[in-house]
Order: structure tokens, then C-alpha cells, then sequence
């Protein structure tokens, strides 16, 4: 295994010199007469379009603007507040999450939040307008990734020195994703990541030492996955170009929330699409033709179900842009079931490590895109 570089600073060097950019900007427009604004691309799917050749969602150009005018008046200037709060941290190399970064506005006078969303929003107001991410300008959330195991090594810088975490030396435990992943610096010689979606699925494979019996690392999704988890994926892909498998319940939120999100980014961080998405993943499984191939156990599609996949194959531009989602969803659709991971333990606890996974993962026909 080859050591890479420990991570620089670059990304929040960046962010720092885009927020004075920024300012300069603002300031000379005063100075010119003219009203200060700051610009920045609508955060949804009304303003994107899934792009096939790059597999992952592309902004379309649509922008809002906000201006130092009478109604905007206070939501300006808690952007130009928050904005300064982001400079000291990057001038400190500090960070806050988000929760402090509410509380810190308690001090500014009429600039400050009533509650914590109108918070958050903001500092997703300017990581859309400085294209850079939150991260990166010393925001990061109360929730950490989820939970990596495997053949993989794990180095941070500390104040105590070098810390080296073996993720194959973890007992019956697993290295918990921090929420800041540009600080790590990853070491592996796996085969693939496979990323999970339940944590009893995970627990399980975990203790069977799958990762070890087919050279892979294992993560756990704990359902839609957390930025910090998907970051930490795509690191792993990008830096070491391993492929990642998924592997969720056979039901529409597995399908169209939880993996849909990994692979090709979510409706409110669609501008960042190309920063946390991963184009090449592949879902191996429970697919609606695993329910029929391996006779699974299953439930009825509750009603909410039946809008979900209705609705995605009418307005979701990634289902319309696969044939084989379009198919598999109007298979789930006719068959009326869904079907969870831990079904396959109709035919032993090991059924899954043993036949289940070695079979989806060999044959790649049977993958979803």
C-alpha cells in the first residue's frame, strides 16, 4: 500500500480567498453607487437536470439574487454576518458546527436567527454562491458519517502525532466516519467497497469478516447516507478507483432515496452534485428480480410506496434516463411487494455471506445502474 500525501489546506485557502473576493466585489459596487448583492444558483431539482454522460445532476442555470434593499434588508445582512463568522474560522483554522453557528448569531443584534433552519440555510446560500463546500469554509453538521470496516488504514494527524487506525483490527467493532473526512488520509489495496444500507445488515457481515473473506471494505449507510459517509466513499473510489456496489432493501426508498442520493445527489445539495455524488455505483441488490429469483419473504407496498415509484417514473429524470430502472420499478409496481435485506435469512444467517452476495457480486447482469 502507497501513502499519499497528508491533505492540504488548499480547499479552505480557496474558501478564503473567495469570501474576499466576494467582499472586494461588494465594496466596490458600493463605492460605484450601485447596490451590494451576492448571487447564487437555486438549490433544486426545479433548476437541474440529470446529466447521463456525466451521471449525476448538472444545474441548469437559474439563480436568485440577494440584494441590500428594504425586504431583504435583514436576511442580507445576517448573510454578510455569517459570511465574516466563516473568514474567522478559516483564519483560525477552526470550525463550527452548525448548531454553534446558530448560537453564535445570538449576538448579533437584529442580524441574528430565530431558529436554526433559516441558519442552515444561509450557510447552504453560500456554499452555493462561493461554489465551494461548507465544509470548507469551517461548517460541519452535529451528525458524523456511519461506520467503515475492512481492508483499509485510516491516518489522521493529531496533536499527539500520527494516528494510524487498521481497519482490519477492530474486533467485533467498526472505525466511526468523522464529519470532517478532508483531515484523513486512506490507505487500501481492496477490491470494492460495499456500501450497505441497514446497520443490522452491516453488523452481521461485520461479524462473518466478509470484508476479509473477498477483500473489500464495508460500509454502513445507516439509510440515506450522511455527507461525511458519501464523501468518504467517493474518496475512496476517486483516489483509488474502486468500484462501489450497494446493497439496500428491496423497497422504493432503498431505491430512490437512499441509493439515489449516493450516486447521483440529492434535491437540496444539487449544487454540489459533482462534489458528493458518485456516478459509478452500481446497486447489486434486493433488486424486484432477486424477490422472484430467490423467493424472498415480502410486504405488501404500502400506499406511500406506490406514489414514490409512480412518481419516479413520471418526474424522476434518472429513472427516465435508465430502461433498466424504468423496468425494474414497473416490475416492483405489478408485483404489489417489497422486500427487505434481512429476508434472506429464509435460508440461514450465513445465506447471505456464504451464497447471496458472492453470486450478485460475480454476476454483473444482475446489477441495477
Amino acid at each position: 500500500m502507497v501513502k499519499l500525501p497528508t491533505m492540504s489546506k488548499k480547499p479552505r485557502e480557496i474558501a478564503k480567498q473567495k469570501i474576499i473576493d466576494l467582499a472586494k466585489k461588494m465594496y466596490d459596487d458600493l463605492m460605484k453607487g450601485k447596490r451590494p448583492k451576492i448571487t447564487m444558483p437555486i438549490r433544486s431539482l426545479s433548476n437541474a437536470m440529470f446529466d447521463k454522460e456525466k451521471g449525476s445532476f448538472t444545474l441548469v442555470g437559474k439563480e436568485k439574487a440577494r440584494t441590500l434593499t428594504v425586504n431583504q434588508a435583514k436576511i442580507f445582512a445576517q448573510t454578510m454576518k455569517m459570511l465574516e463568522f466563516a473568514k474567522q474560522l478559516l483564519e483560525t483554522d477552526d470550525f463550527s458546527t452548525l448548531r454553534e453557528a446558530y448560537y453564535v448569531s445570538k449576538n448579533w443584534g437584529e442580524a441574528r436567527f430565530d431558529d436554526q433552519q433559516a441558519s442552515n440555510n444561509v450557510i447552504e446560500d453560500l456554499e452555493a454562491a462561493l461554489g465551494v463546500l461548507r465544509e470548507h469554509l469551517g461548517f460541519i453538521p452535529e451528525e458524523d458519517g456511519s461506520s467503515v470496516v475492512g481492508h483499509l488504514k485510516i491516518i489522521e494527524e493529531t496533536p499527539e502525532g500520527e494516528l494510524v487506525v487498521d481497519c482490519t483490527k477492530l474486533g467485533t467493532g467498526a472505525y466511526n466516519i468523522p464529519n470532517d473526512v478532508t483531515k484523513l488520509n486512506l490507505e487500501t489495496d481492496a477490491d470494492f467497497v460495499l456500501a450497505i444500507e441497514t446497520s443490522g445488515m452491516f453488523a452481521r457481515l461485520n461479524a462473518e469478516r466478509f470484508w476479509d473473506k473477498y477483500n473489500c471494505i464495508l460500509v454502513s449507510l445507516k439509510g440515506v447516507p450522511a455527507r461525511a459517509t458519501r464523501r468518504f466513499i467517493k474518496r475512496l473510489h476517486e483516489e483509488y478507483d474502486l468500484p462501489v456496489l450497494v446493497f439496500t432493501d428491496g423497497d422504493p426508498y432503498g431505491y430512490l432515496n437512499i441509493y439515489r442520493t449516493l450516486k447521483v445527489g440529492s434535491g437540496k445539495a444539487i449544487h454540489l452534485a459533482d462534489k458528493l455524488s458518485i456516478p459509478a455505483a452500481r446497486l447489486i441488490g434486493v433488486t424486484p428480480q432477486d424477490i422472484v429469483d430467490y423467493d424472498l419473504p415480502t410486504h405488501p407496498l404500502k400506499e406511500q410506496d406506490i406514489k414514490r415509484i409512480k412518481d419516479g417514473l413520471k418526474n424522476d429524470d434518472f429513472v427516465r434516463s435508465f430502461p433498466e430502472w424504468q423496468k425494474a420499478l414497473k416490475q416492483m409496481l405489478d408485483m404489489g411487494v417489497r422486500a427487505e435485506q434481512q429476508s434472506l435469512a429464509k435460508y440461514g444467517l450465513k445465506y447471505v455471506v456464504n451464497t447471496y452476495l458472492p453470486e450478485k457480486i460475480k454476476d454483473e447482469s444482475t446489477w441495477l445502474p
